[in-house]
């Protein structure tokens, strides 16, 4: 198999506007040298067929052609890639999705801020706990 080209971070969204903020927060507040940004769960599910091995995933659950929570069980039924950070970030407040992501391995749930600021915040945040407080399996250096 050809070797997998090495991201920090895989963003799987739809929503231009709200990848676009994501990258940007990430970037701003340098946290990723390398994202891919996937725009359908289809190019994920590929994606994550190569067995990559990102240092973390953000992942929205309303996607087109194959949904958030295939994506999930798909990265963390995998042997490469089961201990990789999965943040479910969505608009979703559904209790049914929320309880489905955790039981399938997400490391994390947030709600999408509406406000652009506290979206950023929420972004950051996450990035600062999962790239560089948290330690992983494989260390935080590629």
């Amino acid at each position: 198999m050809a070797d997998v080209p090495s991201f920090d971070i895989v963003l799987v969204e739809d929503t231009q506007t709200d990848a676009e903020l994501t990258i940007r927060s990430l970037k701003k507040n340098h946290l990723a040298n390398s994202i891919l940004h996937l725009d359908d769960g289809a190019a994920a599910l590929e994606f994550f067929s190569q067995d990559p091995r990102p240092r973390l995933v953000i992942l929205d659950l309303k996607l087109p052609k194959v949904d958030g929570l295939e994506i999930l069980k798909k990265i963390k039924g995998t042997e490469a890639t089961r201990t990789v950070p999965v943040i479910v970030l969505t608009s979703s407040k559904e209790e049914s999705d929320i309880v489905a992501s955790y039981n399938l391995g997400a490391n994390s749930y947030i709600v999408k801020p509406v406000d652009f600021q506290k979206f950023s915040d929420a972004v950051r945040e996450a990035g600062l706990y999962w790239l560089l407080l948290n330690e992983s399996p494989h260390g935080n250096l590629r």
